[in-house]
């Protein structure tokens, strides 16, 4: 059986379903080019995707993997995250062999985009499934006549059978900015990193791929062309004022992003940029 690309209806939403032959599954939306679920062959649910999450237009969904661009967080005057997580992106192209299943979705500067951030560009984002990998490569080009700035991130929610026996490898000797506490500038110490409150750390220059173990299952995690890396875990209370997350989400869930953040990308005119975060079911 060949691998297989089909446009189904997600909770209303218009989304990609890729499937390869040996099993490998994923669900992308067209709204924000989210993906939205990935099961490797065989294998369980790796996505985080919240039961209360909204599929309405109305927001970006809560879970999955939404693209931050370009702006990530609150790091500058735009809307939270930008708003390429929330706006409509369209297929590019999509490609399919025996064993990989591939999809591009692209967004280009709009009247709508224009008005929050006043520069031309086009976006893509490339989504390959191959064996018991997930491949996510965003590309920006600044199509205009000026140079411009962002930031952006790949914000994936992994899903964890318990977040508080989950151990991340590989961030052991690298600052981060903590903002939980004030942003304070740490180093970490740890052979692990082990979630026991609410977490929000941007990691600054990561060089080491990571490894999140849990129980018999592993993750393989490696970034190219993202610098940083972002670990989120809302915790109790946080869990509890987001209306979109059960009670007890954060259980189930721990945000380890791609990002470029801790310095802005510059792209002249003509020039592009390119970052992939790599997940490898174990």
């Amino acid at each position: 059986m060949p691998s297989t690309i089909e446009t189904i209806d997600f909770h209303g939403q218009s989304a990609l379903r890729l499937v390869t032959a040996a099993g490998a599954r994923v669900i992308v939306s067209l709204h924000g080019a989210q993906v939205l679920s990935w099961i490797p062959p065989g294998g369980e649910e790796r996505l985080y995707l919240s039961p209360l999450a909204r599929f309405d237009g109305s927001a970006a969904i809560r879970g999955g993997v939404p693209v931050c661009f370009p702006q990530f967080a609150g790091l500058g005057p735009l809307p939270h995250h930008g708003f390429a997580r929330t706006a409509a992106w369209s297929v590019a192209t999509e490609r399919s062999g025996k064993d990989f299943a591939l999809v591009t979705l692209a967004l280009s500067d709009s009247d709508a985009t224009r008005a929050l951030w006043p520069h031309p560009f086009r976006a893509e984002l490339g989504i390959l499934i191959e064996d018991s990998r997930l491949d996510l490569e965003l590309e920006v080009e600044n199509t205009g006549s000026e140079r411009f700035e962002f930031t952006a991130a790949l914000h994936t929610y992994l899903a964890v059978r318990e977040v508080e026996q989950s151990r991340l490898e590989g961030l052991h000797g690298y600052d981060y900015r903590d903002k939980v506490d004030a942003d304070r500038i740490r180093r970490d110490s740890g052979d692990v990193l082990l979630i026991e409150a609410e977490t929000d750390r941007l990691y600054q220059d990561v060089k080491r791929p990571l490894l999140l173990r849990e129980y018999d299952r592993s993750l393989g995690i490696n970034a190219d062309g993202f610098p940083d890396v972002v670990v989120w875990n809302p915790w109790v209370e946080r869990s509890v004022a987001l209306p979109d997350l059960p009670a007890n989400g954060f259980r189930h869930m721990l945000c380890v992003e791609a990002a470029a953040a801790h310095r802005p990308v510059h792209l002249g005119a003509g020039e592009s940029w390119w970052g992939r975060q790599t997940l490898v079911a174990l």
